[in-house]
């Protein structure tokens, strides 16, 4: 029984190891052992102290190895606390997904600095390294070495892996250079209702991509190209994730393209600034019409650091409200909040601002905001999203958050998903008036009195840290069920909120 449990055991550690594209010498040296012991443990047949556990846990960055348990992640929020202090924004998610399918166009290495430590990132690599990509975490940092091999194994990808995250979809455009044909698992995810791709397939076509989905997958076929003439593409419909999907496309075209109604949001501006270091000509970054011109082969040694994510930045200053606090977050990127804050002020908000300072990818302009807790009002208008410059979809959720906490009553129109406006309605599980109009709007009515409750985490990021948040402010324990939503798009916020007053404690069921 004991040498069964520690081969279970080696093997996971094992997997692990490999998951980060760690060899068995460089595990030792980070363990402070020998290679022959690593061996030795991945085999079953060395016993390992609770100390050694951890140690391979912290060393690999795996919670499974770590805690030995496999059941859900949930929080336990003892709330009713006030935050103070500072927290710096971590980088963003949307911007380090698409820069990891973006790595697939360079045959040199790539470095992405001080990238987001999130499960979304997670499955990326797991697909990456299943198709024999090799990638590591550079030791005591978040920057991620990534280097492609000769030719892809796509028949040998992770399908379980693909299948839960929709980033997948943004590997058509970066792998129609590579092979004529090959397949894709259909996009995962946020559950957050039907969304299209075919405004993905009509641009793609321009670049010989034909897609039939059968079964399951993606079917894709690339016709040979002939002579490379300039190209003008006009996007359906004004979507970040199809825009970086023909950016990709384009990035490998010799010739030109242009690309009308292309989103200007940030991490496509991420994108923009990384092809850029590969050589990639692009002209008109942030606005809607972009001009590519492409290279034929990548091959670059490149380093790149992401941008810090506004939207963790809005949840931040939700978190300020709903606990009435005042905090400050820095590294803010002023330019993707500016409609956000004004609405904010709108409804009676005041903050400070800094001065402006850049980013460490030398472009996006950041500051440092503090809070200062107010007495709020609810909006003349309805709050919607638009495309950038607008009010960004990804906030919307906070913003019906904000709305709980104002005097009157706020229309909160989500267009674009025909579900998540229906997650918002978990908010009365700690106290909030909330009116379902139908699948897109919701009637937010404040201020609330919110109490502690029991609440299972809604299968959609933003609604899932909206909870979450709510929960800080409820006198007394709640407890939020199965986070793993959560954790796809932010790192390590239980702790960060922690450091800010908050007490967050995560726990598995035993």
């Amino acid at each position: 029984m004991t040498d069964d449990y520690l081969v279970r055991i080696g093997g996971l550690i094992r997997d692990a190891r490999r998951h980060k594209g760690m060899s068995q010498s460089e595990l030792a040296e980070m363990l402070h052992t020998s290679q022959g012991a690593v061996t030795r443990i991945e085999s079953g047949k060395q016993n390992l102290s609770l100390e050694m556990l951890a140690r391979i846990g912290a060393a690999l960055d795996s919670e499974f190895v770590a805690l030995g348990a496999s059941g859900p992640v949930n929080l336990r929020v003892e709330g009713g606390k006030k935050l103070s202090g500072e927290i710096e924004v971590k980088t963003s998610k949307n911007a380090a997904v698409a820069l990891l399918c973006a790595s697939l166009l360079n045959k040199g290495r790539t470095t992405l600095r001080n990238l987001a430590r999130i499960e979304e990132v997670n499955r990326i690599l797991e697909v990456l390294n299943s198709i024999g990509v090799k990638t590591r975490w550079l030791p005591g940092t978040s920057d991620l070495e990534i280097i492609p091999p000769e030719r892809l194994d796509l028949a040998s990808m992770d399908v379980e892996a693909a299948r839960r995250t929709r980033t997948v979809i943004m590997f058509l455009g970066p792998l129609l250079h590579e092979v004529d044909h090959f397949q894709l698992p259909y996009a995962g995810g946020c559950d957050l209702g039907t969304r299209t791709v075919e405004p993905h397939l009509n641009s793609l076509r321009s670049f010989g991509l034909d897609v039939e989905a059968t079964h399951g997958f993606y079917e894709a076929t690339v016709s040979p190209e002939g002579s490379h003439p300039d190209r003008s593409i006009v996007l359906t419909e004004r979507g970040d994730t199809v825009t970086e999907n023909v950016l990709m496309a384009a990035a490998r075209y010799p010739g030109r393209t242009t690309l009308r109604n292309a989103s200007s949001n940030y991490m496509v501006q991420d994108l923009c600034f990384f092809l850029q270091k590969l050589g990639v000509e692009i002209e008109g970054v942030g606005s809607t019409t972009l001009h590519i011109r492409g290279l034929t082969t990548i091959d670059q040694d490149v380093e790149f650091y992401p941008s810090e994510d506004p939207i963790e930045a809005m949840s931040l200053i939700a978190a300020a409200v709903v606990t009435e606090s005042s905090i400050t977050i820095k590294r803010s990127p002023i330019e993707f909040l500016e409609i956000e804050l004004a609405t904010l002020e709108n409804m009676g908000m005041k903050y400070n601002i800094s001065a402006e300072y850049l980013s460490r990818n030398g472009h996006t302009r950041l500051v440092d905001i503090t809070t200062i807790p107010s007495t709020l009002h609810a909006p003349a208008d309805k709050i919607h999203p638009l495309p950038f410059p607008g009010l960004n979809i990804d906030n919307l959720p906070f913003f019906a958050l904000i709305a709980a906490c104002a005097e009157g009553t706020t229309m909160i129109h989500d267009w674009v998903y025909e579900n998540r406006a229906i997650y918002l309605t978990e908010l009365t599980k700690v106290g909030a008036k909330v009116q379902l109009l139908d699948p897109h709007r919701v009637l937010m009515t404040g201020p609330t009195k919110w109490r502690a409750a029991e609440v299972v985490c809604p299968p959609a990021l933003r609604p899932g840290v909206v909870v979450l948040l709510a929960m800080l402010a409820a006198p007394g324990t709640s407890i939020l069920r199965n986070v793993y939503v959560i954790n796809r798009g932010y790192e390590d916020l239980a702790n960060r909120l922690n450091a800010l007053g908050a007490t967050v404690e995560t726990f598995r069921d035993i």
